[in-house]
């Protein structure tokens, strides 16, 4: 999958949030100072053209919507960021922010009992199998 620019994430944001809109509705959830509808609708067309993003026609009138959900962004994202600055190692990429924000041990030891809880809730079948 491929990255998005800083501008297109912008825009999937509101995408993601609203589930579907029109360029009008993701201009005005815009922070000043808003972007030019143009500008917006152009960044919507190449995120369509990328297959991020897809459309309802209503006359002249498009409704946007993703078809990549954040989830399954953030997930390739991820991948991506760890493969090209922590060798593809998630341990490598812990510890070097578990460094750089000085994390105790007890916040470490915190950080993994919620990473294993969210990974026990998200495969509660495979976790029944190690049982």
């Amino acid at each position: 999958m491929k990255e998005l620019t800083k501008a297109e994430e912008q825009v999937m944001q509101f995408l993601w949030e609203l589930e579907k809109a029109f360029v009008k509705e993701i201009v005005e959830r815009m922070d000043e100072p808003k972007p030019a509808y143009n500008t917006v609708s152009t960044i919507i067309r190449i995120l369509e053209r990328k297959g991020f993003v897809g459309h309802n026609a209503y006359g002249k009138t498009h409704e946007y919507y993703p078809l990549i959900s954040r989830k399954e962004y953030t997930r390739s994202f991820m991948k991506n960021f760890m493969r090209n600055y922590f060798s593809g190692s998630f341990q490598e990429m812990v510890s070097f922010f578990a460094r750089e924000d000085n994390m105790s041990i007890s916040e470490l030891d915190e950080l993994m009992e919620d990473v294993k809880r969210d990974l026990e809730n998200e495969n509660p079948e495979e976790n029944e199998q190690r049982s």
